[in-house]
């Protein structure tokens, strides 16, 4: 069986976009070439990768099978270009990261100086919700990612590298900012959460349930931002990271509320699949994130 690169690239853009079209764009080739290659790669296989149901393309069983052989050769090959760009003293390549929606409020942060001691490696940040993030991850489609409640039945490696309080929030000036309170006491109160599945979510209902609190839910948003202004309009209370929130919360008009079992202490982690191989580069930028995320703490606790 003989297969080039350049066909398993193209079959993974077509595996990842879901059309000959979205692929042939995102590898900067024409539709002929792609349907050229594909169809040889299908002759090599001997058997079918895909078949279209209306205008969406679906991998067949051998497809998927070749999906995660190529991704995990590809993967290889990069790992190897960049333990040999090491040996030559050079640093370059590509760090792909994937982190749930409430990360995106330090990480960038924490890239900073990274990006200032690598100038020459690129990198790639997905955001998505959690159950993106848990997907790409069965899929071993980036080198690391960022989540804080990591999903129980992968087998994984995990690393906790910064704490993640979950606050409870209100409109700036409710009657119940500015006191020392006990979650019976938002018994009557509107809540705004999380949608369910999310990291945020997760770890809000196992604290209400491990303290036999329901609340009253009003709405639940996919968005920190759509919380914050749904709280700060009055709608009612939630829980939040309390990295989603300004260094000041009225600067957003929002009082962060003293309740007793509050903050919900949590970790922020890296995740990869066990066993998996990291690239020099990913094997770098973890150590950098969690030092860097050890100082940040070690300054925000000082003050």
């Amino acid at each position: 069986m003989n297969a080039t690169f350049r066909q398993l690239r193209l079959f993974l853009a077509l595996a990842d976009h879901g059309s000959v079209t979205a692929a042939a764009e995102a590898c900067h080739v024409t539709q002929p070439t792609v349907s050229m290659q594909l169809r040889e790669l299908a002759d090599a296989v001997g058997l079918p990768l895909y078949e279209q149901v209306g205008k969406r393309l679906y991998l067949t069983a051998a497809g998927e099978a070749l999906a995660e052989t190529a991704r995990a050769m590809l993967n290889e090959w990069l790992a190897f270009g960049q333990a040999i760009d090491a040996m030559k003293g050079l640093e370059r390549g590509r760090l792909r990261v994937a982190l749930v929606s409430t990360a995106k409020y330090f990480v960038p942060r924490l890239l900073g100086s990274f990006c200032a001691e690598h100038p020459n490696i690129e990198i790639a940040l997905e955001v998505l919700n959690r159950d993106g993030v848990v997907a790409r991850l069965r899929e071993n489609r980036d080198d690391l990612y960022i989540m804080s409640m990591p999903p129980e039945n992968l087998d994984l490696e995990r690393h906790a590298f910064l704490p993640n309080p979950l606050v409870v929030i209100a409109p700036e000036g409710h009657p119940l900012a500015g006191r020392r309170i006990e979650l019976i006491d938002l018994a009557g109160e509107r809540f705004i959460l999380r949608e369910r599945g999310s990291g945020t979510r997760l770890a809000c209902d196992a604290h209400f349930a491990r303290n036999a609190f329901v609340p009253r839910v009003r709405l639940e948003l996919g968005s920190n931002e759509a919380i914050k202004q749904a709280v700060a309009g009055g709608l009612g209370l939630a829980v939040i990271s309390r990295h989603a929130l300004a260094a000041r919360p009225g600067d957003d008009q929002l009082a962060v509320l003293d309740v007793a079992g509050f903050p919900v202490q949590s970790s922020w982690f890296t995740l990869h699949p066990r066993g998996k191989r990291l690239s020099p580069v990913a094997t770098v930028f973890l150590g950098h994130l969690e030092r860097t995320a050890r100082e940040w703490s070690e300054r925000r606790d000082r003050h």
